[in-house]
Parts: structure tokens; sequence; C-alpha cells
């Protein structure tokens, strides 16, 4: 098993132009909870439906990674409700609840059958478009872009961490 940690979330956060203070890795979910739950349990579920089995602690790896993109950007925010709103609104014509509430199987034909795999990312797009844009895309970034998620694709110092420029550059072996 492959453990996300504090150091993959300060990586995933400079990566998206986050500064990011020696604490912003004990950063907690900033959103009001009756407000917020609902949204950061279905990046949750998102994420374990995205992000290859093999990797743990997802939850505390979304949950960081997301505050540190609310603390810089606010609007994000308002994004990422109508985008899980979206979701949720089609997850219950189909299956009758949210979501969250679904099978990981589940998760993954819901995400499908919304057509998100084949979606243009556009943040005020259609809602497939939006889902795309502000829940697997800005999730698929933060893992890959992390180190644990890179090493997983074969890019152990990705563009822009140390020694990136030497890997991409170097013939595979």
């Amino acid at each position: 098993m492959t453990e996300l940690d504090r150091r993959d979330v300060l990586k995933a956060l400079g990566a998206a132009g986050v500064t990011a203070g020696a604490g912003a890795g004990l950063l907690e979910w900033t959103g009001d909870e009756s407000n917020g739950d609902h949204e950061r349990k279905t990046l949750h579920a998102v994420a374990k439906t995205v992000y290859p089995s093999e990797v743990d602690g997802v939850e505390s790896f979304v949950d960081r990674f997301v505050s540190g993109r609310l603390e810089s950007d606010a609007d994000r925010a308002a994004g990422i409700a109508d985008a899980v709103a979206d979701l949720d609104d089609y997850t219950r014509e189909w299956e009758d609840t949210t979501f969250r509430e679904l099978s990981p199987v589940k998760r993954d034909e819901t995400l499908r059958g919304m057509g998100v795999d084949r979606a243009r990312p556009e943040p005020d797009g259609y809602p497939r478009e939006r889902v795309r844009y502000y829940l697997v895309n800005e999730l698929l970034f933060a893992f890959y872009s992390s180190p644990t998620g890179a090493e997983l694709v074969g890019l152990e110092n990705p563009q822009g961490h140390p020694g990136g420029t030497n890997s991409y550059q170097q013939p595979t072996e």
C-alpha cells in the first residue's frame, strides 16, 4: 500500500500555485461543517473512485489539498459545491441516492454514465463539464503532481520538482 502524506500535500499545493508555509500541510477542512461536510465526503468518494486502489490516506490528502486551495481561492468553494450538486442530481435521477452513498463500482459507473470521462473540463459548462473540472481534474491534478502519485506512473521527479528537468529529458530504460 502506498501512503499519501504531508509532503505530497505540500508538493501538490505548490504545483497548483498555492503558496504554502510550513504549516500548510496541517490545514483542516475550512468549510462550515453543516454546509461543507457533504461536499468533503463527496470529494473523498470521487478521489477513491479515480485514484489507484493501492493508495492509502486519501481522505486526509484530499482534505488538506482542498483546504489549501480554498484558502487561496475562495470562489473555488462555490464551484465545488455546484459540481457536487450536479453530480448528486444526476445520481439521484438514476440511483435514487447521493454519489457518496454509492458502492465503489456504482460510483465509477455513474461518472462514466454521466459522461465525465469524455467531458471537456469547463468551470462554467454543462454539469458533466463542471464535475470534470472541479472534482475529477482537480483531484487527479493534486494526486499526480504529488511525489507519491507521480512515482506510481513512473515520474519520480516530475517537472517543477527538484531533479524534474533531468528526469524527463532522459531516455527510458
